[in-house]
């Protein structure tokens, strides 16, 4: 298995626990007294899927597609490792700011972790792109 769907795949087990932790801090019987828990929702709803979900299946299919060609078999590998920085340096702002957010905090930072994200999504896309093709 590449390194890079080693770090991807252990990120989404540890973002699948994060995201386990927030939502029995959400349904826990102290949310009725702090109701600044339940804006913890879209983040809770982020960590499990673009966190857990969509970084398994970046670091499975980086692993498991076709191969690229015999020389880069798995296409780019600083497109991978770019692919696990953006998309983590996107959830990690998200987790911090999301909440702050919902408060009326300025939109600012939230909106450098989408593009983030956006830029992680896009260039595994470009990276992957090759490798699915017909035999």
């Amino acid at each position: 298995m590449p390194r890079v769907s080693r770090w991807l795949i252990r990120a989404a087990m540890l973002y699948l626990v994060a995201g386990l932790v927030v939502g029995v801090v959400i349904q826990g019987p102290f949310t009725a007294r702090t109701p600044f828990l339940y804006r913890l929702w879209p983040t809770y709803i982020h960590l499990l899927i673009v966190g857990w979900l969509s970084q398994l299946v970046f670091g499975v299919a980086y692993w498991m597609f076709p191969r690229y060609s015999a020389e880069q078999p798995r296409g780019s590998e600083r497109l991978g490792w770019a692919t696990f920085a953006l998309l983590n340096l996107g959830l990690l702002v998200r987790a911090i700011v999301e909440p702050w957010h919902t408060l009326g905090g300025r939109g600012m930072l939230l909106i450098g972790s989408a593009v983030s994200q956006l830029l992680a999504g896009s260039i595994f896309v470009v990276n992957t792109w090759p490798r699915v093709r017909e035999r």
